[in-house]
C-alpha cells in the first residue's frame, strides 16, 4: 500500500508539473490573442461549468445541514441520544459549501474585495486588476497549498483516518482532501478568470457578459 501511494502521488506531482504552462496561458494569450481566442473562450467555459458542478455540491451540502441539524436536535431533545457521526456530519458539509462553493463565488465575482475603488475604474482596467490577481496570488497560493498538503494526503488516505470519536464518521480522509479539491479547483477559477481578463484587455471579450452565459449551473 505504501508503494501504490508513493507511486500515485509521483503520477499525480509529474501531472502537475505538466499543467502548469497552463497557468502561462493568460499572459500568452494577452502577447498573441487572434491564434489563441477560441481556445482561451473554450478552457474559460470549461472551468466554469467544473466550478458550477462543485457549486451543486455545495448547495446540496447546505440542505444535508438542515436535515441533519434537524435530526439531532429530534434525537437529542426527544429521545436523549446524541451521535458523534451526526456532529461529524455537519462540520463535513459546512466545510463542503466553502471548500467547494469558493471556486463558483469567485466566478460569480461574490467575494469580499479589497480593490475599494473598482466600481469605479474602467472595464479594462478591472480586467488588469484581475489577470494580475489571478497570477499573483491566486495560483501562487493555490499551488503552495497543493505542495504543503501532499504528503498529509497521501498518508490520511493511506491510513483511511477516520474522525477522531469511536462513534464518529469513518471519512476523515474525505473530509481532509477537501483541502487540495479547494485548492484545484480555485485555481482552475483563478485560471478561467485570467483568460477572460486577457480577452478583455486585447477587445476581444466584454467583462461584463454574465457568467451564467457560460455554462455555469449556479
Amino acid at each position: 500500500m505504501d508503494a501504490f501511494v508513493e507511486i500515485t502521488g509521483t503520477g499525480l506531482r509529474y501531472a502537475g508539473y505538466a499543467l502548469l504552462p497552463l497557468l502561462l496561458l493568460p499572459l500568452i494569450v494577452l502577447a498573441a490573442p487572434k491564434p489563441l481566442q477560441r481556445l482561451a473562450s473554450f478552457l474559460s467555459k470549461l472551468l466554469d461549468r467544473i466550478s458550477g458542478f462543485a457549486m451543486g455540491f455545495a448547495v446540496a451540502a447546505a440542505f444535508l445541514i438542515i436535515l441533519i441539524q434537524l435530526a439531532a436536535v429530534l434525537l437529542r431533545y426527544v429521545f436523549g441520544l446524541s451521535f458523534s457521526w451526526l456532529n461529524d456530519s455537519v462540520i463535513f458539509s459546512f466545510a463542503m459549501i466553502f471548500m467547494l462553493g469558493a471556486a463558483a463565488t469567485l466566478r460569480e465575482d461574490g467575494h469580499v474585495r479589497v480593490d475599494i475603488m473598482r466600481a469605479r475604474f474602467g472595464e479594462r482596467t478591472r480586467a488588469g486588476i484581475e489577470l494580475f490577481g489571478a497570477m499573483a496570488f491566486i495560483f501562487p497560493i493555490g499551488i503552495l497549498i497543493l505542495y504543503a498538503g501532499s504528503g498529509l494526503i497521501a498518508r490520511t488516505w493511506l491510513d483511511l483516518e477516520p474522525f477522531n470519536e469511536s462513534d464518529g464518521l469513518p471519512v476523515q480522509y474525505l473530509f481532509k482532501t477537501l483541502v487540495p479539491s479547494f485548492a484545484v479547483l480555485m485555481i482552475g477559477q483563478g485560471l478561467s478568470q485570467a483568460l477572460k481578463a486577457a480577452l478583455t484587455l486585447r477587445g476581444l471579450k466584454s467583462a461584463e457578459e454574465p457568467s451564467h452565459a457560460h455554462g455555469g449551473t449556479v
